[in-house]
């Protein structure tokens, strides 16, 4: 009798590892880092006064250009060294951690509500309320930013105040363009007109039935709205146009070492790390959250 060979295939109910859920469960991963990495830059922002070693805007010219402790020429007493006007670079990192971490708070505390509250209220209402939020939110889109910031800098004058107007003024758009559409899709559903049917107010609607419906979107874009700030926060301060010198804004730290890049380049490479990292690991965390908080995405992976 010929002997058969019988194939034994995998056990139902196993899932057979592939190259993609091994990436997507390495890609959970980072989320462990990425908090250990804004821990340490947060936490020392919230104590700068304890933890910075020197004050940051009183240097000593004769110890200005000091490299960092490990270059040669460094030294112990500025661990990441001095700038041109021999200012520890690492005090003035800790405070413009603090800077650039309130700045971001303020704006993103600002504009999610404001633009989340718009937006509802421009999909719901729908009709004439609609467009001319619209048209509003178009007409901030088609305006220069850049042109609008001189023109609110030449006015006000550069100042921590006017560095909240100027990156409030435009951050809203986004939220509001979002939750409008959200809006749109969920106020056709049947428990939203049941609830019209019932005799709910409209302002009871939109808090009870459409806010928590939006909520994980407005989670997710306050996140990831918070590295955007720190951006333009930085970009407007390298520019002059937003926080004065001699604040130690990291922005501003960027612009006072261009001129030295070849010879002091830890001047811009040190605030241009913290900036890289900070937005980073702040987006790595709202594409977490994006895809932890959002139902279609959660059974994908």
């Amino acid at each position: 009798m010929a002997s058969q060979v019988v194939t034994i295939g995998p056990l139902q109910g196993t899932r057979r590892a592939t190259p993609g859920s091994v990436w997507r469960a390495f890609w959970k991963l980072p989320v462990i880092p990425t908090t250990v990495l804004l821990s340490v830059l947060v936490i020392p922002a919230i104590f700068a006064e304890w933890l910075a070693p020197y004050d940051p805007l009183i240097g000593n010219l004769s110890r200005r250009l000091t490299p960092p402790f490990w270059a040669e020429g460094g030294s112990t007493d500025y661990l990441l060294g001095s700038d041109k006007q021999g200012r520890d670079i690492l005090s003035r990192l800790i405070y413009g951690a603090r800077i650039s971490f309130s700045v971001s708070l303020v704006v993103v505390i600002l504009t999610t509500t404001f633009g989340v509250a718009i937006g509802m209220i421009a999909g719901f209402f729908g009709g004439k309320i609609d467009r001319f939020i619209m048209w509003i939110v178009d007409t901030f889109l088609s305006t220069p930013f850049i042109l609008m910031a001189l023109v609110i800098v030449s006015v006000l004058g550069p100042g921590y105040g006017t560095m909240l107007l100027v990156a409030s003024l435009f951050s809203w758009i986004g939220d509001c363009r979002q939750i409008r559409g959200e809006t749109l899709t969920i106020k056709g559903l049947d428990y939203i007109q049941r609830a019209h049917v019932a005799g709910s107010p409209w302002w009871r609607i939109l808090r009870h039935h459409i806010l928590p419906n939006v909520s994980s979107t407005v989670i997710v874009l306050a996140t990831l709205q918070v590295g955007g700030t720190i951006l333009l926060e930085s970009t407007l301060s390298f520019l002059g146009l937003g926080i004065p010198r001699p604040q130690p804004s990291w922005g501003v730290m960027v612009a006072d070492g261009r001129d030295h890049i070849l010879g002091a380049w830890w001047l811009s490479f040190l605030p241009g790390l913290c900036i890289m990292c900070t937005v980073f690991s702040v987006n790595l965390l709202g594409d977490w959250l994006r895809d932890h908080l959002d139902p279609k995405l959660r059974q994908s992976m």
